[in-house]
């Protein structure tokens, strides 16, 4: 299982970083840019993780323990990843707002709230 399974999960992971870099090109404002930013690479990094962690896990179960502190890490900094994405890119969405950038759509949700 696991000779698929890693390679599936890193596909997939490299698959929604790649698509965030192309969101991060092709998006016209920072709060489309920022949602391609967040989204994309914070799913990539959970799928990346996990390929990382079955690796470990199986070279941990076959007898090699030294292995087994790379899932520690790995969970931890996905942890962090989880943490910090979505609380970065509403700091910079409310900055971009209150600066006065406009989102570009036909109308703006936020005006007239007091932020």
């Amino acid at each position: 299982m696991i000779e698929w399974a890693v390679p599936a999960a890193l596909a997939v992971g490299l698959l929604f970083n790649a698509l965030a870099v192309i969101g991060l090109h092709r998006f016209p404002d920072v709060y489309t840019r920022l949602h391609a930013a967040t989204k994309c690479t914070t799913f990539g990094s959970i799928f990346i993780v996990l390929a990382a962690a079955l690796y470990s896990g199986s070279e941990w179960y076959h007898g090699r323990p030294h292995n087994a502190v790379l899932v520690i890490h790995s969970v931890i900094a996905l942890a962090a990843i989880l943490l910090t994405n979505p609380t970065g890119a509403h700091a910079i969405a409310r900055a971009a707002y209150k600066s006065g950038h406009e989102p570009i759509a036909s109308e703006d949700a936020l005006e007239g709230v007091g932020l």
